[in-house]
């Protein structure tokens, strides 16, 4: 590495890629990304894929309440994240892989399909990513946007 006079090299910032829907941004979406970034070790990045409209409505069958940009744009305003970009069309998680580049991967507790899938994909290209799982907090009432939409409903049915 070439340094300036009297500059001493930099380590590399370890990137943490973490990814999910953020529909209702809530407490469990911040803890599930501080803990992320801590897997990638003091003075991690930490970069986060938004999922798209079209991806949520094609896994769960509805669109999220809050629409793509404004999810992206609710994520990266977040202290903890460093850049919030929207997932491919496609949804295709090695395109993800190869554009980042991270050297940790972060999965949610709710994430056993994608964990599978990018533990085997890291396994076949034969990268060296460690794939993290993040357990969930707590059970608080309002873990879930599921949870949020449900106790809306609930409260305000007349």
């Amino acid at each position: 590495m070439v340094c300036e006079k009297g500059e001493k090299p930099s380590k590399k910032r370890k990137v943490v890629l973490a990814s999910g829907v953020f529909d209702l941004l809530h407490l469990g979406h911040v803890r599930y990304l501080e803990e992320a970034k801590k897997a990638g070790g003091k003075n991690a990045e930490l970069i986060v894929i938004v999922a798209r409209d079209s991806t949520v409505e094609k896994r769960k069958g509805s669109k999220p309440v809050i629409p793509e940009n404004q999810r992206r744009a609710l994520v990266e305003s977040l202290k903890v994240v460093d850049e919030a970009i929207l997932g491919y069309e496609d949804f295709n998680m090695g395109k993800v892989i190869e554009r980042i580049k991270p050297d940790v991967i972060a999965v949610g507790h709710d994430q056993n399909g994608m964990e599978k899938a990018v533990k085997d994909y890291v396994r076949e290209k034969g990268l060296k990513v460690k794939v993290v799982r993040i357990g969930k907090f707590g059970e608080d009432e309002l873990d879930s946007s599921s949870k949020i939409k449900q106790k809306i409903i609930e409260h305000y049915k007349r």
